[in-house]
């Protein structure tokens, strides 16, 4: 199946109310053509869930720039003031996840678990309004999996039918996005042909794709 297809068509399902993952850490790994045709399409009342909140005018910022989200699971948001802005007005419901904490709630849904047990945050405010479980004489927090609709994913290396590679540090959350999503749009710097990907080099396979387009 070829899966390569042009950036409108792509986004073309994504609409408003939905809860959409961006893949990236600081911006790197963050599919930026494809934020960007997200936010020129103008859908409004989403849901982000990005490891970080960006900068101003990059990456999941663009977002926050154009009022388009009502609620935002993210690890850090110190470097967007104009998000901290928004928070403090409650213009914006900002969840703030402790980072492994969010990384392993979406795996969770990726791979079909109920949710996940972690010691992060016992005893802080993490825990307020959620359950405590004891193992072996010591509490864990009981995380519920965090599941999308979209996920906007960057990737270094895609061929047709969407087996992807990632190149270094930019795979951070993009793989696990990918599996937590029931739509899943890759932006590839290099699209090839089926079989140009050496199978043991295939970092994500293509059944977890849905779309894939030209990047840079």
């Amino acid at each position: 199946m070829n899966k390569v297809t042009t950036i409108s068509d792509a986004v073309g399902r994504i609409e408003n109310g939905m809860t959409v993952m961006i893949g990236g850490f600081m911006t790197v790994g963050t599919p930026e053509a494809l934020v960007d045709a997200v936010v020129e399409k103008g859908v409004n009342n989403l849901t982000l869930v990005c490891n970080d909140a960006g900068v101003p005018g990059l990456g999941a910022g663009k977002f926050i720039r154009r009022n388009m989200v009502s609620r935002f699971y993210a690890s850090h948001v110190g470097l967007n003031p104009e998000f901290g802005k928004l928070m403090a007005e409650e213009k914006i419901d900002g969840v703030l996840v402790p980072q492994g904490t969010l990384a392993e709630r979406i795996r969770a849904a990726g791979v079909g678990l109920g949710g996940i047990l972690t010691p992060t945050g016992v005893g802080t405010d993490v825990e307020r309004g959620k359950e405590k479980i004891t193992v072996d004489g010591r509490e864990f927090l009981l995380e519920p999996p965090i599941k999308g609709d979209v996920a906007l994913v960057k990737a270094f290396r895609a061929d047709r039918q969407g087996n992807l590679v990632f190149r270094k540090s930019a795979q951070n959350f993009n793989p696990l996005m990918a599996m937590a999503c029931d739509y899943v749009i890759v932006e590839a710097e290099h699209v090839e042909d089926v079989g140009a990907i050496e199978p043991d080099h295939v970092m994500l396979p293509g059944i977890f794709v849905d779309a894939v387009v030209k990047g840079v």
